[in-house]
């Protein structure tokens, strides 16, 4: 007889506050949408980190015959002075690989770059020879955080024309991708605000409706917990629905926007499915709280008749 009462006080509830109802689904929905995307920002900045920064590599570039940077004045990088680059860099704590890129292999990335889909050279690159081209050491960090330390033993070293410092490269990556948690999640705060102050309204709308059946309620020795009960169930059903739709758009950004960027940019991985089932999880305990706590509160405010 009890759940039959409060699952026709549930009902009752929802068809008469349904245009608060749908309210309180939108907001939820939003604002954990949002959340959602922060955390899956957050996961994807720990994978580029991942993979990049054990990768992370200084690029020593050398004198070409036509160079025209300061340090090059005296022409094209000599053998002997790429075999001092060579000792520092394998004698160097902060490195913890070497490679050498030749001419050739310069010329082939840089057609590579200045090519079109069908293979055709721009006219940039028609006019490069092999002889043209740089040779470099490349040098993969021991730690990202080497980066500064190395530059300064190699960047003042004859014939060298410029450091290729990568990490400054990725830089705003990481500041675009961290901008864009930062706005997610300070948006998803003001919707969460937002929704409480929903919750808040569409509890005092509700007991204002029922204050008759809440004193009979109270006159025949009915507990706080009994009579909160459906309107803790109103409210935590359109959280749910809320919650529900939110890990939809979730789900549906990992099956079309992420296959896109994998397609599009290949430099590193993106967030799997693991992520998302994460931030789901995550975004479904937020909704039951943000659902409960209020709720809570403001009938134990509202339901004192």
């Amino acid at each position: 007889m009890q759940l039959r009462y409060v699952a026709s006080e549930l009902g009752s509830g929802l068809r008469r506050n349904v245009s608060m109802t749908i309210a309180v689904v939108l907001t939820i929905w939003i604002s954990l949408t949002l959340v959602g995307l922060g955390l899956l920002i957050r996961s994807q900045i720990a994978l580029i980190e991942q993979d990049l920064g054990s990768r992370l590599e200084v690029k020593i570039v050398f004198c070409a015959k036509n160079s025209q940077a300061l340090p090059c004045i005296e022409g094209e990088a000599t053998e002997d002075q790429e075999a001092v680059v060579e000792r520092t860099l394998r004698g160097s704590d902060y490195v913890s690989k070497v490679r050498y890129e030749t001419r050739e292999e310069a010329y082939e990335g840089f057609v590579a770059r200045y090519s079109d889909s069908e293979g055709n050279e721009s006219s940039i690159a028609e006019e490069l020879e092999v002889s043209d081209m740089s040779t470099a050491y490349w040098a993969t960090l021991a730690s990202p955080d080497d980066d500064e330390e190395l530059l300064a033993e190699v960047q003042s070293l004859p014939g060298v024309e410029q450091v290729v410092n990568l990490r400054e490269q990725l830089d705003p990556v990481y500041d675009t991708l961290t901008t864009l948690q930062r706005l997610a999640l300070g948006g998803a705060a003001l919707l969460i605000v937002a929704s409480v102050l929903q919750v808040s309204n569409t509890i005092r709308l509700a007991a204002m409706a029922r204050r008759r059946e809440i004193g009979i309620m109270r006159l025949v020795g009915a507990s706080s917990l009994y009579i909160q009960l459906p309107f803790l169930l109103e409210i935590l059903f359109s959280a749910l629905i809320g919650a529900a739709l939110a890990c939809g758009s979730l789900l549906l950004v990992m099956l079309r926007f992420v296959p896109w960027l994998e397609r599009e940019v290949r430099f590193w991985r993106w967030v799997d499915m693991d992520a998302a089932y994460l931030a789901m999880g995550a975004i479904t305990v937020i909704a039951v709280v943000l659902a409960t706590i209020p709720t809570l509160i403001m009938t134990r405010k509202y339901l004192m008749v």
